[in-house]
């Protein structure tokens, strides 16, 4: 598998974790099942690197996915080497070389030749001088560089994948890299594809996309739900790729789960901003043009990805610790529960800024107040207002661990001092815990040394000389208008279906088209302005709007809208997951034919029929 297939040759890889805590039933259905070359494992996000850090910070043998050794590699092991399954892994984490340090000494004790790769490089952290004297700046609000990091890495590319796997690698083990590089390396090495090859680069990039996220691509959290047979045995994704670029997306036999258009084409807008100018290390992808067929039961055919020349830059994520975050949640019920918990979560904060001022300590950095069970997530547009059993949530952030003590303390009076029917109070009295801030910025590429480290010794993978400029994405058609004549309101979910997720800290919604005529009614009702009021009370900075035609759909990115992201966020949805739902619910004008029987919208006049 060194570039020599042929173009009609097959090449299967599987994709068994989504995220570090994900089951290894993934990786052990993938491996039984006899269908796959390459087995990834995909464990890290940017809320996971701020987890890494702290545990780093407390044991420096730790900072790496250490169930990847346990949970996968030591059950599985035996099997991948008789079946000869190459495995590429993000475990590394901001350790690498303990995760592979511990993968050598298993191997070594179950007395099986697996070779162990590692890809290094991403560590900046001997670098912060020169990066601060560069200028670096956050990538989105500009702001400099933090005084005190604890940790610096770069989003490398698929290039280092595929070499380790040229030199013999059975396990190829990575820290920073960007996601779909897992995917993207073995079909380097196994197809050959060079850096000027962008089309197929893309390609393999939006295959590794799809399949990143474990069972999120084979129906887990589809909107149309009630569609999605067998949740508790779903099938983890593979991805059968050729030479061309082109692959289709199934599962394991028997398994839970559903592969269809709609499915895989929610996976592909999550996490995106702009589809016709996807920026990753190795390739500028256009993904609006990607079309998916149904070739049959559980299987889908994607063709027409894109790509173009990628930026002279690469992306890097530090994290820094900015003080500390405490949080507790209580129920209230009975009559006028929300207003009650409402009053609840004031009253506690004004007590304890009081109390924290007394003691001689600054006010709280950040507070939030959620009443879960209210639709806190809708804003004003909330319909349950009269529930009468509420979750109170209440979080703080402040410079000092003592001002939190104090904050938990007075947490439990409110039991006796404030809303009757106040119970429930979960984890008992609240703890404060560091907050870990994410910092992204650029840097030049040629500043960067990616490598490969295995038995052979290292090997310099430099990123390809950078092209003169990167070509902008080519205009697209512009959409129909909508049709004219009277209106009736039906909520969106009844034309579309949709996925959201976080880009630090802002979030982007793809919203799909339910049938491609539907898209011009959905577009011109959802405007940027029509999406920044749906979330006012999330104050978005600014919300963009991307078409997408290929999937019959738009993608919205609502900028710093997630309270700061990631773990360092207050919010109980940090990352932006319920943001797709709560605008599907919005009531938009379509033509009222379109509700009489025989219209594109008989029968879906409510979300139950969606």
């Amino acid at each position: 598998m060194d570039g020599t297939l042929s173009m009609d040759r097959v090449f299967r890889i599987g994709c068994g974790a989504g995220f570090w805590g994900d089951s290894p039933e993934g990786p052990a259905q993938l491996v039984a099942s006899g269908g796959i070359d390459v087995l990834v494992m995909d464990y890290l996000a940017e809320i996971t690197m701020s987890i890494l850090a702290r545990m780093k910070a407390k044991d420096p043998t730790q900072g790496y996915a250490t169930d990847f050794v346990s949970l996968v590699m030591r059950p599985l092991a035996r099997q991948i080497a008789d079946r000869r399954i190459r495995v590429v892994t993000n475990a590394g984490g901001l350790n690498p070389a303990a995760c592979r340090d511990a993968l050598v000494a298993l191997f070594d004790e179950l007395g099986l030749p697996l070779k162990v790769a590692l890809v290094a490089g991403d560590d900046l952290s001997d670098r912060v001088d020169a990066l601060r004297a560069a200028g670096a700046r956050e990538m989105v609000s500009g702001a400099p560089l933090p005084g005190r990091l604890v940790s610096v890495n770069a989003y490398l590319g698929a290039f280092p994948i595929a070499a380790a796997l040229d030199r013999g690698a059975d396990v190829v083990v990575t820290g920073r890299c960007v996601d779909s590089a897992l995917v993207l390396g073995p079909l380097i090495h196994a197809f050959g594809w060079g850096p000027d090859d962008h089309d197929r680069l893309s390609a393999g990039s939006l295959a590794g996309h799809i399949i990143e996220c474990g069972t999120q691509c084979t129906g887990g959290v589809f909107t149309d739900w009630r569609d999605v047979p067998g949740w508790d045995d779903m099938g983890f994704p593979v991805a059968h790729c050729r030479a061309d670029g082109t692959f289709e997306i199934t599962k394991p036999a028997g398994t839970g789960g559903l592969v269809t258009p709609a499915t895989i084409a929610e996976q592909i807008v999550y996490e995106v901003g702009d589809p016709g100018s996807y920026l990753l290390p190795d390739v500028t992808c256009d993904w609006r043009g990607v079309r998916l067929e149904q070739t049959g039961p559980d299987r889908v055919r994607v063709t027409g990805a894109r790509g173009r020349a990628p930026t002279d830059s690469c992306k890097v994520s530090a994290t820094w610790s900015d003080g500390w975050r405490s949080s507790v949640t209580m129920m209230i019920a009975g009559g006028e529960a929300a207003a009650r918990a409402e009053a609840t979560g004031a009253a506690i904060l004004k007590r304890t800024a009081r109390l924290i001022a007394a003691a001689g300590h600054e006010p709280f950095t950040e507070t939030s107040v959620e009443v879960l069970g209210a639709e806190a997530s809708y804003g004003v547009a909330s319909c349950a207002r009269a529930a009468r059993e509420v979750i109170l949530k209440i979080a703080v952030r402040h410079p000092g661990r003592e001002a939190l003590e104090i904050f938990g303390r007075e947490i439990f009076p409110a039991a006796t001092a404030m809303a009757q029917g106040l119970t429930g109070f979960a984890g008992g009295r609240p703890k404060a815990q560091p907050v870990v801030r994410l910092f992204s910025f650029l840097t030049p590429k040629v500043g960067l040394s990616p490598m490969v480290e295995d038995a052979a010794g290292r090997l310099q993978v430099p990123f390809a000389p950078p092209a003169v400029a990167s070509a902008t994405a080519p205009p697209m058609p512009e959409p129909p208008a909508p049709p004219e004549g009277p209106r009736a309101r039906v909520p969106l979910i009844a034309l579309a279906h949709g996925r959201s997720g976080d880009k630090g800290n802002s979030a982007n919604i793809g919203i799909l088209a339910r049938d491609p005529a539907l898209l011009p009614v959905i577009r011109a009702a959802l405007t940027p302005a029509a999406v920044a009021a749906a979330f006012a009370h999330y104050a978005p900075s600014r919300v963009d709007r991307f078409d997408w035609p290929g999937l019959a759909g738009v993608n919205f990115l609502l900028h710093e809208v997630l309270g700061g992201g990631g773990i360092a966020s207050l919010r109980h949805d940090p990352q932006g997951k319920v943001l797709a739902q709560v605008l599907l619910d919005t009531e938009i004008d379509v033509p009222g034919d379109w509700l009489a029987p025989g219209g594109p919208l008989a029968g879906r006049q409510d979300r139950s029929a969606a």
